[in-house]
């Protein structure tokens, strides 16, 4: 009886034991233990329950700089193109007036020349010639070469001499004259040449 009783305390033992070492195994890991992960290849590992934080990759953070870059090009190139762009010419200034006209005339014949003033309005003779200037005008006044017109009308009327009928006046030329281009509107005359040289300054305003 005493073998039977030892035997089954044995067995009740090792029973036991058995149970504590399948228990142990069969446990579940902690709450606060890391699972297992894949094997470490050189990574930061965090220890248990602090999360890893991942720097950006240096590619994420170039586009952000090369667009900040870009946009201060485009801005460059849109203000250099604003302030290189061709300003809108100036308004024409209207011309000015003047009380008179002074023209040259030429004696084809005498080869003799005279300047004179022709008030506006005025009829002015040289030799057989009469001048009645209805307009004078000068544009473009403080730049280097001012552009003088005046319409003129010249009538050929011949002095009377003794001994001989005279003539009934007759129109020449009427139009208008440019002191810059004298070729552009001549007087044709077989005798007589005369053009525009400037118009006279008006008086200034009191």
């Amino acid at each position: 009886m005493r073998r039977a009783r030892r035997v089954r305390a044995v067995v009740f033992g090792v029973l036991a034991a058995s149970a504590a070492g399948l228990a142990v195994f069969a446990e579940p890991p902690a709450a606060n233990q890391a699972a297992p992960g894949p094997p470490d290849k050189g990574e930061n590992v965090a220890p248990p329950g602090v999360p890893i934080l991942q720097a950006p990759p240096e590619n994420d953070a170039e586009p952000a700089a090369t667009n900040a870059a870009s946009n201060v090009v485009h801005a460059k190139a849109a203000t250099n193109s604003a302030v290189g762009a061709n300003p809108a010419p100036p308004a024409p200034a209207t011309p000015v007036r003047s009380p008179a006209a002074i023209l040259q005339a030429l004696d084809k014949v005498t080869t003799e020349t005279m300047t004179f003033a022709a008030p506006v309005g005025q009829r002015v003779r040289y030799k057989n010639l009469v001048f009645t200037v209805k307009a004078c005008e000068t544009s473009g006044l403080g730049q280097a070469e001012p552009q003088a017109s005046a319409y003129v009308e010249i009538v050929s009327a011949p002095l009377a001499s003794p001994g001989v009928a005279p003539q009934p006046p007759r129109e020449v030329f009427h139009g208008w004259m440019f002191s810059t281009t004298p070729e552009l509107n001549p007087l044709q005359h077989p005798i007589y040449d005369a053009w525009l040289i400037a118009c006279m300054a008006p008086p200034p305003k009191t």
